[in-house]
């Protein structure tokens, strides 16, 4: 910095400069000089010594640039996709319920299994979208015979037959049933936090509004909007209570 600022700073603090081209050309001259110039104590100077050492040391420069990237942890769902940043992403299906290390780059996904690299994608900034490599897929779309689609809308119908129906339209909604598994057995857990009645309510009005995920269910039971009546629907109106002012219509006629 002392040698920057006594032979360039200074050197050009009373020029005036009219593009940053023009800057840099001025600077270069002076840093020309300054590598060139002889050393007081030492032979050579610093252009000679690099031509000489460090010059025959170079190496050319990667093929690609240098990425900036992060890792995490993730472990594999049911339906072999990890969730990174609100999306999904496919890996092999034998790897379910297994933990995989994660590197995120501004472009790709990469997916990591005891140091080996077991997927990639390229990173989507769709949220709650779904990224799935049809290599990762077993044979039929199935991961194991126990999960079917047919096996979690039975779960569902425990709870209640508008839960079965709305589990049924989230797993025919996507593009794969398995892609699916993760808000169906969402919603079958709801029914445990939150019991039968409320979830069946809740997935009934999520029926009627055709909003078919887990999230609207989730919303319905924290809202409370379960417990009021659908829309279009007119409430019973009570009946009067019977009193001797009450005459009723038939007295007028």
């Amino acid at each position: 910095m002392l040698i920057a600022e006594r032979w360039v700073i200074a050197r050009l603090r009373d020029r005036k400069f009219y593009s940053l081209g023009e800057a840099n050309a001025a600077i270069a001259a002076c840093t020309a000089e300054i590598n060139a110039r002889p050393f007081q104590k030492l032979d050579g100077s610093r252009q000679l010594l690099f031509e000489q050492v460090d010059r025959p040391a170079l190496r050319p420069l990667p093929v690609t640039r240098y990425e900036f990237a992060t890792w995490r942890r993730a472990t594999v769902n049911i339906d072999y996709h990890i969730a990174v940043d609100k999306h999904y992403y496919s890996v092999p299906y034998q790897l379910a319920r297994q933990q995989v290390d994660v590197r995120l780059s501004a472009a790709t996904v990469e997916i990591f299994r005891n140091s080996r690299r077991v997927a990639s994608h390229p990173r989507s900034p769709v949220r709650h979208g779904h990224t799935t490599d049809q290599a990762h897929m077993p044979e039929s779309h199935r991961r194991h015979a126990e999960w079917t689609p047919s096996r979690i809308t039975g779960w569902a119908a425990r709870t209640g037959p508008a839960t079965a129906a709305l589990v049924e339209a989230i797993l025919a909604s996507r593009p794969h049933p398995e892609q699916g598994y993760r808000a169906a057995l969402g919603i079958i857990r709801l029914a445990g936090r939150y019991g039968d009645g409320r979830a069946e309510a809740a997935c009934a009005r999520a029926l009627h509004l055709r909003a078919y995920s887990y999230r609207s269910v989730e919303s319905i039971l924290r809202t409370g909007l379960d417990r009021q009546p659908l829309p279009g629907d007119t409430p019973a109106v009570p009946p009067h209570p019977a009193h001797a002012n009450v005459r009723g219509p038939g007295y007028y006629n």
